[in-house]
């Protein structure tokens, strides 16, 4: 039986994003995610005030940190690397603490001050900076404190009393972490939730049940890394969406737009300074020339391809692709494409076919087009352990 449910397509945006304006009206997109990871109290209010102001017609979603581990303080040494984070932890030392996305590494010596201070040897290759986050994937990790910091409590305070009624929220791991959060915004707000990690995934299997307000999230940014085998990621996938056929699936796609075969370290810091340059200026211009890919890759159709067929109907990009109009553009654009196109039968009538050309000669009506069953969830793929920590640790540098 085909599965007619609509596509639907969210990004990552901030009103003061020079883009912003572009798509908050645009009628392809049902939802913008406002992401509070770097932004702090004052700018959330400045930035609300920017999207009273526009008044776009896509829905706003606020995303609201629960026990993602942050770093609030940096302190570089020569020799070492010393962070404080948003949440006390305890973990056997030495163990391997993963940078940006799980790109970098660095060994954490120790603990102090009651597990909020990491103290690094040496520290990764790029420069760290508050707000960042961080994966330790050793078993042994244990987070405690609140679910919310004070700072991530004001900011729920204001983005509530500025009429907000869509949230994420992130890193779930029990009903509890749901229930304390809709005490706070109440059981009436829509709430989507991200599954980040096992811990996540363990609720998702476990307690989780559906309800008109709750929205399950495969946020693959971070649960990609947090898995202990990569490839797990794809039965996680699946159960996610087999327990809420409303299911999200946002990050990691479409990414052959703006990582174009650079060396990662090269790519990371012309990317950097491009995000740091106005859309106006010729560096900038420069540099989205080298780091913008204007035609996705076939892997990426693909896996837009794939997690349609398993019945996701919710997809959302990820920030690094609408941190810049151009790449956004070009991403919308594909993704709108692909849901036009992606399962219509090829007759002489589409678009599929070039002009002049006919379908193989065929005069015979097309077969029906029909979404494939939902796959079960396969079993766990047994296997040698995949380590995402580099071979080696060179010395820090990069972009400051």
């Amino acid at each position: 039986m085909t599965d007619a449910r609509p596509l639907d397509l969210l990004v990552t945006l901030w009103p003061s994003f020079p883009h912003f304006a572009q798509f908050a009206d645009d009628p392809r997109l049902a939802g913008i995610r406002l992401n509070s990871a770097m932004v702090s109290n004052a700018e959330i209010e400045q930035e609300l005030g920017i999207a009273a102001a526009h008044r776009g017609s896509v829905p706003l979603f606020f995303d609201v940190k629960g026990r993602q581990l942050r770093i609030v303080e940096v302190d570089a040494q020569p020799d070492h690397l010393e962070c404080v984070l948003n949440h006390p932890i305890a973990v056997q030392t030495p163990t391997s603490v993963l940078f940006k996305g799980g790109e970098d590494s660095a060994r954490l010596d120790r603990l102090a001050d009651g597990g909020r201070r990491l103290i690094f040897h040496r520290g990764p290759r790029f420069a760290v900076r508050p707000g960042e986050s961080l994966h330790i994937r050793h078993p042994s990790l244990r987070v405690s404190g609140n679910l919310f910091t004070e700072q991530e409590l004001q900011k729920i305070a204001t983005v509530r009393g500025a009429g907000f009624t869509r949230y994420f929220l992130s890193y779930v791991e029990s009903a509890r972490d749901v229930d304390e959060f809709r005490e706070l915004v109440g059981r009436d707000a829509e709430v989507w939730l991200k599954i980040e990690n096992p811990k996540g995934l363990q609720y998702v299997a476990t307690e989780f049940r559906k309800e008109p307000n709750l929205v399950l999230v495969a946020a693959c940014g971070d649960l990609y890394v947090e898995m202990e085998r990569p490839h797990a990621i794809l039965g996680a996938l699946r159960m996610i969406v087999e327990h809420d056929p409303e299911a999200c699936v946002g990050s990691r796609m479409l990414l052959s737009v703006v990582q174009e075969p650079l060396p990662p370290m090269l790519r990371s810091a012309l990317q950097y300074i491009a995000e740091r340059r106005p859309e106006t200026s010729d560096l900038h211009r420069m540099l989205m020339a080298v780091l913008h890919r204007p035609v996705p890759s076939l892997a990426d159709f693909a896996q837009l391809a794939w997690l349609y067929d398993i019945g996701y109907r919710r997809m959302m990009l990820c920030d690094e692709l609408c941190l810049k109009g151009e790449l956004l553009t070009t991403a919308v654009h594909a993704f709108d494409a692909f849901r036009t196109s992606y399962g219509a039968p090829i007759t002489k009538a589409s678009p599929l076919i070039s002009k002049g050309h006919s379908a193989a000669g065929s005069t015979s009506a097309p077969a029906a087009t029909t979404t494939p069953p939902r796959p079960t969830v396969s079993a766990p793929i047994k296997g040698p352990r995949i380590l995402w920590t580099p071979l080696r640790s060179p010395p820090r540098g990069g972009p400051k």
